[in-house]
Parts: structure tokens; C-alpha cells; sequence
């Protein structure tokens, strides 16, 4: 991960091996963001005129480099667009701030050091800016390189060592907690992505428990992991129903961290675990698979929350629940119309393998109910319906709570991460009726990620707030890298989940 510093040194002379700067639209023309008079003086006051001649716009997200020929010990500045500027009295959101750091810093890939005098752009590094800043260029410059041999590191480059942020003063006080901050942040981002990337074939679900383990017991977590024995003594239908097709057995991983009063009731956060999901017996097209080492990617996420949530050493208590299984098909696999008694008793027809995550999210929100939480938040690569209704860079929260879901929708705006509000239509619930269980595992077609949210409701007390993160999309990108977002794992919804429980505990 790129390592973060403050400076107090002019864009002229701070050691580099290239320089950021902010530019913006206004109207039809191009102008420099504030942060880089020092540099425009040093070049005559020729800055703007050298950016426009060599293309510059200040569209956001373009990135534009050119030589400083000498007016600054960096050989190379780049200008990365903000969009439009902002009108008199308004200030640059600290989305854009952030989405043009990444972008910046993830062209300049390969690079040793870059600083940045994009916290100025509002013309005074205020706090919030220079976490937006520090946030953009550690998540921006992510690579993934674990599985590359020296023949393809080249085309593969590393990503920024280093990147210093100028500020007035580099031992202001909130100036160095918001770069803190967004280091905490960043790392669990990273991390949640290197998980998400890694092949099926070196991440099973006893790897995932052990990652668990190791990453969560270091930074002061409890860690209790549930085989393939205790969940079948335990109850457990759906984990080891999903799991029985698989040669690597399934896990339940419980992580506690207690920063909030002893004996408060904790917030639980459960995340879906496949480690891969071929679809069972009722399998996927092939093309479908390819991406299916994904499918932890809520089990990441809560993972590397907490981890973040303990760093931070948050005044709240959280537990997480880790729902860990592969999805294979074999002559022990679940078949369609199998019935799987769940966690707490009820039973479920399993019309379709391949809706198997709802059958281990169900089992953990029964075990995280049991525990009188505060609130039950759940994580899921749950459904392809969340991509038909909400695209690949949105994902929907459902929850039995408007003012729970408002919370989250509204963290997430803080954060940077995208979501949405959705309804939970109570005359869905008839299409889940079975003529041989409580319930069956699918139902209309229709609306199938609100269908998925109701299965999952069922599972829930009705005096428990719960909310249903639906990820399918956003976290897993199959698209061309933009702003600090690589392809790949992006590591969503773990900034929303931090600045939720963050301003729960505030």
C-alpha cells in the first residue's frame, strides 16, 4: 500500500518523482485548482496555457502529464480533472478530491514518490480534504501482484511507493488523524481485495477462518471458528447443506471486539463466505463462474471492517460472523427439492443450488439473533438481480428499519461508496411459499434481490433492526479501472461499514 506523509514543502521544491495537481472546468475552458501557485509562478505564470496545448480539460478523472522543465526538483507534473469547478460560496466535494487522487496515482503506477497538492484545492487543507486525498492515493495506487512471474511484472506495474500530501502544517493535529484515519481505512480496503483476489484453489473456507484468525486476533479480536462437526451438531442446515458438496468443508468464524461499554448489546455484521460458487448441482454457465472466487466478498468485508473498527479503537462493540462454504457439485452435493433444516429449526426446499447464499446467511443471522444484538447488518454477493436493478457500481439496502437503512445509505454517501434504498414488498413473500417446507429458496423471478431480502427477513426477529446489504455488483469489478478503483475486488462496502458503525459509536 502507498505510504502517506504530510509536508509542508512548495510543490517547487518537495523531492518527487512526480507532482499532482487539481485542474476543473469552467464553462467551456480549463482552469488550474488552487495548490499550485508556487508551481505556475516558478513556470512564468504559464501553467494553464502549457496544460491546455498538451490537452488538458479538467474533465474529471482525465489525467494529463507533463515536463516541468526544470521549475521544480520533480521532473513531471501530472493534472488530474475534478470536473466542474465550484460556483462562488461552493466548495469541490470530497468525492471528487478523492476519485482524482486515485486516478492520478494509479496512472502514475511505477512510480517511486509523487506529492499532491490536491488538499488545497478548496484553498484551505481542511481535514476532511486532506483525508479525501490521503483516502484516493492509497486505495487508488492498489495492485494486485501476488501471482505474477518476474516475465509479466513489467506490464504489471507496483504501485506508488510513496505520496506526500502539502499542507500548511504537517503537525497539525487533525491534519495528521485524517491521514491516520484514512491509513486504518485503506489497509482494510487492501486487504479485503487481496482476499477477494485470491484463487478459490488457495482460499477454501478453513483458509478464510485462519485469515480470520490471524488478521483479527492481532489487533486485540476474539476468534472463534466452528467446523464442519459443530455446525452439523449444531444445527446449522444451510452452511452444511451448501457445504456437503464440496471436498474443502465449510466454517462458521464468530469475531468479537469489544470497545464500547461491557455487557452492551453489539452490533453484528454477517457476510456471505463462498469461496466458490459453481452453482451446485444446479450449475452456472460456464462464463458465469469466472469471477465466482468473488463471492466472499461480504465475508471480506466484515473481516476487515472490524479489523479497521479495532484499530480505530471505536467506542462500540461489534460481532461478526463469517459464513464460510464452497458450492460444488458432486454425488454428495444438496439436490433440488432437498430439504434443509436451518439453525432455530425452520426448513427450507432448496429449489435451486446456485441461491445457496441465502441458505449459510441464514443460519449466521439466526446465531447473531440469538445474542440479543443491537442490529444485525448482513453482506452478501447475493444476487445478478442487484446488477439488473442497480448496475455494477451500486448496491441496494434493504431493511426491516427506515431509520437503520437511512443510516447506512447516508454512511455510504459520507464514505464515497454508492448505495441505494429498496423497498421490501410484502406481496413478494407468497412466491417463497412451499408445498413441502416453511419456505422454498426461491421465488419470483422478478425482483429477485428484494425475494432474496425477504427470504433472509425470515430469519430475523421482529424486535431486531436488520439491514441487507446487497454487493453483487460493486464489489467485484469486470470493467475497465476508473478513479481509485482497480478491476477486480474493489473492497466495497468496507468504507461504508467503518463510517456507519464510526458514527454509531460517535
Amino acid at each position: 500500500m502507498t505510504r502517506l506523509s504530510l509536508t509542508t514543502m512548495s510543490m517547487t521544491e518537495v523531492a518527487a518523482d512526480a507532482l499532482i495537481i487539481g485542474v476543473a472546468r469552467r464553462g467551456r475552458s480549463m482552469v488550474v485548482a488552487p495548490g499550485a501557485e508556487r508551481l505556475d509562478r516558478a513556470l512564468k505564470k504559464r501553467l494553464e496555457d502549457a496544460l491546455k496545448a498538451v490537452g488538458a480539460t479538467g474533465k474529471a478523472g482525465e489525467v494529463i502529464r507533463m515536463a516541468t522543465l526544470g521549475a521544480a526538483k520533480a521532473p513531471a507534473v501530472v493534472a488530474v480533472g475534478l470536473g466542474a469547478a465550484p460556483g462562488r460560496g461552493e466548495r469541490y466535494d470530497h468525492e471528487a478530491i478523492r476519485r482524482a487522487a486515485g486516478a492520478a496515482v494509479r496512472e502514475l503506477a511505477g512510480t517511486r514518490r509523487v506529492a499532491t497538492s490536491l488538499a488545497a484545492v478548496n484553498g484551505d487543507s481542511d481535514p476532511e480534504d486532506v483525508r479525501a486525498v490521503a483516502e484516493g492515493l492509497a486505495i487508488g495506487g492498489y495492485a494486485f501482484r501476488k501471482y505474477r512471474s518476474g516475465a509479466s511484472t513489467a506490464d504489471h506495474r507496483a504501485a506508488v511507493a510513496s505520496a506526500a500530501i502539502v499542507v500548511p502544517d504537517a503537525r497539525d493535529t487533525a491534519a495528521k488523524a485524517a491521514v491516520d484515519r484514512a491509513t486504518v481505512i485503506a489497509d482494510a480496503v487492501t486487504t479485503c481485495r487481496d482476499l477477494v483476489n485470491t484463487p478459490a484453489a488457495d482460499l477454501h473456507p478453513a483458509d478464510l477462518a485462519a485469515a480470520a484468525e490471524q488478521l483479527c486476533t492481532e489487533v486485540g479480536c476474539t476468534v472463534e471458528v466452528s467446523d464442519e462437526k459443530s455446525l452439523a451438531e449444531g444445527g446449522h442446515g444451510g452452511i452444511v447443506g451448501v457445504g456437503k458438496g464440496a471436498a474443502n468443508p465449510p466454517r462458521l468464524v464468530r469475531i468479537g471486539y469489544t470497545g464500547g461499554a461491557a455487557g452492551a448489546p453489539a452490533i453484528h455484521l454477517v457476510g456471505k463466505g463462498i469461496t466458490f460458487d459453481s452453482g451446485g448441482l444446479s450449475i452456472k454457465p460456464a462464463a458465469a463462474m469466472e469471477w465466482m472466487k468473488a463471492d466472499m466478498g461480504g465475508a471480506a468485508a466484515v473481516l476487515t471492517s472490524i479489523r479497521a473498527v479495532a484499530q480505530l479503537k471505536l467506542p462500540v462493540n461489534v460481532v461478526g460472523w463469517l459464513a464460510c462454504a464452497e458450492n460444488m457439485p458432486s454425488g454428495s452435493a444438496i439436490r433440488p427439492s432437498d430439504v434443509l433444516t436451518m439453525r432455530g429449526g425452520k426448513t427450507v426446499e432448496v429449489m435451486n443450488t446456485d441461491a445457496e447464499g441465502r441458505l449459510v446467511m441464514a443460519d449466521a443471522i439466526v446465531r447473531a439473533s440469538e445474542e440479543k444484538p443491537a442490529a444485525i447488518v448482513d453482506i452478501a454477493t447475493l444476487t445478478g438481480a442487484a446488477l439488473v436493478a442497480l448496475g455494477s457500481r451500486v448496491y441496494g439496502v434493504m431493511s426491516n428499519d427506515d431509520e437503520l437503512r437511512d443510516e447506512i445509505v447516508e454512511a455510504a454517501e459520507r464514505s464515497g461508496e454508492r448505495s441505494w434504498p429498496m423497498p421490501l414488498p410484502e406481496e413478494l413473500r407468497d412466491s417463497l411459499d412451499s408445498q413441502t417446507a416453511d419456505l422454498s429458496n426461491i421465488g419470483d423471478r422478478y425482483g429477485g434481490m428484494l425475494v432474496a431480502a425477504i427470504f433472509l427477513k425470515e430469519f430475523v426477529p421482529d424486535s431486531v433492526p436488520w439491514a441487507h446489504l446487497d454487493v453483487a455488483g460493486p464489489a467485484w469489478n469486470e470493467g475497465d479501472e476508473h478513479d481509485y478503483t482497480p478491476k477486480g475486488g474493489t473492497g466495497v462496502p468496507v468504507r461504508t461499514l467503518v463510517e456507519w458503525l464510526a458514527a454509531r459509536a460517535g
